[in-house]
């Protein structure tokens, strides 16, 4: 149904290589129609008469290269048509990517090489995207991949999101990869790289994304570089499993999108910052990075790595909003409640739901279950102490009593366990159950299976009431808790 009001609709038309940006408020909704001409979201290209739905507090961009008029209805906070976009910067580097993605492909199946590129590399392009808050590196990461999806080659190539505050596919604090078939929508902050098949109806093309996802359970990078540090090589190792035997998906490259720590920020140390770089660079085999409006990282990286790969500084869009600590709070709870809940848009007045095209989500509801469960029925660890002071701060000659990457056990039954409202990640089952091949800090090396808010603690019948996605049984399984709570 379409929310009560007077309908308000405006025309737009914009010139070639132009753009129509636009931010909304809570609680309100856009919908954008193509008329004429061709446009796009993002890299995604719009279908002509079909409304596109944009809401909780979307901040979003509609460009054309050509020219286009296209109908607005709703009221943003913000509208505006801009004339200078860094957009032409980022199609040239989708035609060198597409360039070395044609180059791996016809070694791998020993096609002819002209003379004039006998000398060039054949890697694909491995590709690091870096820069400060604010600079719109997940549009760049976004922008790059649409455009490959939709060269015509079939390509999918990876995104891997190591940007823990934003989350994914999954829910904030994961990192998480995926292989991309089809171009990721952007309709809302709370599905920033789309809808994934746990969670989207198998009407929706990103129903094919089934991404592999670890559990750091923290915003910040700095909170616990070790432990960021060891998920970002497992997730390069499985990269690295699926690329031996998948040698033509391999040709398509990946993108890594990263948090703006390891750009420079309060707070965070040089030391770590460029460890996890390393990490990146060296667990995803990168060969190109990409550094976005910041002229002291550029430098730092022409100085660490222009003798191993590509170093490119690209422009910053002028689009890109500057986005404060509340506005992230709260699109941490528009994912944590759409993960549980499905989302819907209400589309603006005027605006049938059955006429939308692309993959609004105007009517995708889902049906969490609440459980009561034992506290034995669910081991749950926090890796490391919850507040760790640097070694700096420690005693002279104190050694840490817990390391940042131990898994501490939790008991529920004790004050201060911290688990009520509490965003706990469930491991996947150890893929080893020879009890003689275990390990200490295997917990850290488990992807993520699910998760499951903590909402009571019953202390005296020793029983927590759990709300998940599904009706599953979660007894005998494992769950780590970060530092993310949510309450409906």
């Amino acid at each position: 149904m379409a929310s009560e009001g007077p309908v308000e609709t405006r025309e737009w038309t914009l010139d070639p290589e132009t753009e129509y940006r636009f931010e909304l408020d809570p609680g309100t909704s856009l919908a954008v129609k193509l008329i004429r001409g061709h446009a796009e979201v993002f890299g995604a290209e719009l279908a002509a008469n079909k409304p596109y739905l944009f809401g909780s507090e979307c901040k979003a961009a509609i460009f054309t290269w050509r020219g286009c008029t296209i109908e607005v209805t709703g009221q943003p906070s913000t509208e505006y048509v801009s004339e200078e976009t860094p957009m032409a910067a980022y199609a040239n580097l989708h035609m060198a990517f597409e360039q070395m993605r044609v180059r791996a492909l016809r070694d791998l199946r020993g096609s002819p090489v002209p003379e004039y590129e006998r000398e060039k590399p054949t890697d694909p392009p491995r590709v690091l995207v870096l820069g400060p808050e604010n600079s719109g590196k997940t549009t760049v990461c976004k922008i790059l991949i649409n455009y490959a999806v939709r060269a015509g080659q079939r390509w999918s190539p990876l995104l891997i999101n190591t940007d823990t505050s934003e989350g994914g596919w999954a829910a904030p604090g994961a990192l998480s990869a995926a292989p991309v078939h089809s171009p990721l929508p952007t309709c809302s902050p709370a599905s920033p790289l789309g809808s994934a098949a746990t969670s989207a109806p198998t009407a929706l093309s990103s129903n094919a994304l089934l991404p592999l996802a670890y559990w750091y359970g923290h915003a910040e990078s700095k909170r616990n570089p070790l432990l960021m540090e060891r998920i970002i090589r497992n997730l390069g190792e499985n990269v690295t499993d699926k690329f031996q035997v998948d040698l033509e998906g391999r040709t398509a490259g990946l993108i890594v999108d990263t948090p703006s720590s390891f750009a420079a920020g309060p707070g965070s140390s040089s030391d770590d910052r460029h460890r996890l770089i390393k990490a990146c660079v060296d667990a995803f085999k990168i060969n190109v990075i990409l550094v976005v409006g910041h002229e002291k990282l550029n430098v730092e990286m022409q100085r660490a790595y222009s003798s191993l790969l590509t170093v490119v500084k690209i422009p910053k869009s002028g689009g890109v909003v500057e986005l404060d600590h509340l506005y992230r709070e709260r699109v941490h709870n528009y994912q944590l409640h759409t993960y549980m809940y499905g989302q819907i848009i209400p589309p603006p007045a005027g605006i049938s739901s059955a006429s939308l095209g692309g993959e609004t989500l105007s009517d995708l509801v889902l049906s969490p279950s609440s459980t009561v469960i034992n506290f034995g029925d669910l081991s749950i660890f926090r890796i490391g102490a919850e507040t760790m002071a640097p070694s700096s701060a420690l005693p002279i000659g104190a050694a840490r009593a817990v390391s940042e990457t131990q898994a501490v056990p939790i008991d529920p039954s004790q004050p201060g366990s911290g688990l009520l409202n509490a965003v706990l990640a469930v491991l996947a089952p150890p893929v080893n159950t020879d009890e003689s091949e275990r390990y200490d800090e295997e917990i850290l090396d488990l992807p993520i299976s699910g998760f499951i808010i903590v909402t009571n603690l019953d202390i005296p019948h020793r029983k927590m009431t759990i709300l998940a996605p599904n009706q599953g049984s979660i007894v005998g399984r494992t769950a780590v808790v970060g530092s993310f709570e949510w309450q409906e």
